[in-house]
């Protein structure tokens, strides 16, 4: 009797234990769903400005706006309108939401940052001008004529080519294209003008006469407009002044009308061509390197080398090591390169990557395992197939999670106080032929890149301790960046269980490795975000 009384007992304890559970979730439910945002994260929100804004910026889009027109009233398509880019950018990030364990993790909100903080107060002006002083200089530098807006004018009799014009520096080259469609009349007669170069004929025409023929001007005139236009044909661009890269801006004209068209002006690009043997099958030793930088770590490293030659037994490995005393490292088809102490995480990527001599290389940590899902030749097959520059894989912890770290990268344009960067999680859209894979802007420390392109961007070695997208952002509009979920690398457990002590060299490397958001290393990274890539802020999820 007292048996089930108590068994009674504690089955209503556990009820009550149950409804109580119930209803908390329930409670947490609706406190999220009250708090969850009802629109796409987004960093502007461009929604809240008086249409009078909108009206101002659109005006302020529109080139050399033509003030016989500016008395037609128009209506405006707000959901349009909106999307335009404006003078000066903002960083916002979003507010609320419940402050819960794994939160962010879970429920990914944007926060921002600001990036002059970096710097203290005292000397921020300082940093600020000079700042301004080196972006001007970049802009000379980068900025060309083909960067200026050309808008060709209605109906012109003139025909000319509007791109695809290009000469070697101090080369000859017959500008193609070149015509007058005009009304009959008595006489005709164009102008050609260069500014980086002469003009001449390769041949003449009966009935034309060439004035400033060698010059920068050329006139042709004749009262006969097929003959005209035969001498058009014969026409030759030779470059002057010297420049590996750059734009000409040649005015072509006629009476009452004026085109202007550019012809580039650089070197062929240098292939970089790599023999990796016969057709058929990838060969991944003749195609892959696989390159690591390890500190202190010498256990995880050997547990990679050898699970690496389990599947591929001759692929390079290529190893950069920063420890205090390094240890030797030695095997076939294993180069190891010692470095200054603490020397970092991107130095250390530098040198490793500079040692590369095959067609792609493979970036890992020197604590992941590879596994038959490891399959390098998927990776390989994606960037002999496309255009992408880089493709990542995905990395699994130990508790089953798999990560590929996708992240979207943005740059929206400010005025002196420099760009807004906006981060967000997630891609653009799928590969097509490759289902597993999708076109993004940066991804996970495993992925397979062309050696080339990594060696032209490169990475900054003042970032030592805390990096990663850093080399994404100096890649933005050079590195076309994929990722496939379904080529898997683990990583090494970083679980610590409580009766398993940390080994001196485990302490020494989490010193390192994970320096406080007021550390030096955090400043630094801020710090070149503001001053070398010209920055203000940052926002991300």
């Amino acid at each position: 009797m007292l048996n089930l009384e108590f068994t009674c007992s504690r089955m209503r304890s556990l009820r009550k234990m149950v409804l109580l559970a119930i209803l908390v979730s329930v409670v947490l439910v609706l406190a999220l769903l009250h708090s969850w945002p009802t629109r796409a994260y987004t960093t502007v929100d461009v929604w809240q400005r008086p249409v009078s804004m909108l009206e101002r910026h659109l005006e302020e889009r529109l080139p050399e706006p033509d003030h016989r027109l500016g008395s037609i009233p128009y209506h405006l398509r707000d959901n349009v309108a909106s999307l335009l880019a404006r003078n000066g950018c903002v960083c916002e990030g979003e507010s609320g939401g419940l402050n819960l364990p794994f939160a962010q993790l879970l429920f990914p909100r944007v926060s921002a940052h600001p990036l002059h903080t970096a710097f203290e107060a005292s000397e921020l002006e300082e940093m600020k001008r000079r700042r301004a002083n080196e972006y001007q200089s970049f802009q000379k530098r980068t900025q060309t004529q083909a960067d200026v807006l050309i808008i060709a004018e209605a109906n012109s009799p003139l025909q000319y080519p509007t791109q695809g014009v290009e000469v070697r520096p101090l080369k000859t080259i017959i500008i193609p294209g070149l015509a007058l469609q005009d009304l009959p009349r008595d006489h005709y007669s164009v102008n050609i003008t260069a500014t980086l170069g002469t003009l001449n004929v390769a041949a003449e025409v009966e009935g034309v006469r060439i004035k400033g023929d060698g010059e920068m001007h050329l006139t042709l005139s004749s009262s006969l407009l097929p003959n005209l236009n035969r001498q058009l044909q014969f026409v030759t661009y030779t470059n002057t002044l010297f420049h590996p890269s750059t734009t000409d801006t040649v005015q072509f004209e006629t009476e009452g009308h004026q085109a202007v068209f550019s012809i580039k002006i650089r070197h062929g690009v240098t292939p970089k061509l790599y023999n990796t043997g016969s057709k058929g099958e990838y060969n991944v030793s003749a195609l892959v390197t696989i390159a690591t930088k390890t500190f202190l770590r010498y256990d995880k490293l050997q547990n990679l080398i050898d699970s690496v030659r389990k599947y591929y037994p001759t692929v390079t490995i290529i190893i950069a090591d920063d420890s205090e005393n390094p240890k030797t490292i030695s095997g076939p088809y294993i180069e190891h390169y010692i470095m200054p102490f603490g020397k970092g995480w991107f130095a250390g990527r530098n040198l490793a990557v500079s040692q590369v001599t095959t067609k792609y290389v493979l970036w890992v940590d020197d604590d992941f395992i590879f596994t038959s899902n490891t399959k390098l030749e998927k990776l390989v097959d994606v960037l002999e197939r496309t255009t992408l520059d880089l493709v990542g894989g995905a990395v699994r912890e130990a508790t089953g999670y798999t990560a590929t770290y996708r992240q979207t990268i943005s740059i929206e344009p400010g005025e002196e106080d420099g760009d807004c960067l906006h981060m967000r999680r997630g891609f653009h859209h799928v590969i097509q032929g490759f289902p597993n894979c999708v076109i993004t802007d940066g991804v996970i420390n495993f992925f397979l890149a062309r050696t080339d392109k990594v060696q032209q961007v490169g990475f900054d070695p003042r970032l030592a301790r805390v990096a990663h997208l850093e080399f994404f952002i100096d890649g933005l509009g050079s590195l076309h960046v994929g990722s496939c979920d379904d080529v898997i690398v683990n990583h090494a457990t970083k679980i610590k269980l409580p009766w398993v002590s940390q080994s001196e060299s485990d302490k020494t490397y989490a010193k390192f490795r994970y320096p406080s958001s007021s550390s030096d290393a955090t400043h630094t990274k801020n710090g070149l975000l503001f001053f070398k890539n010209r920055f203000q802020c940052l926002t991300h999820n």
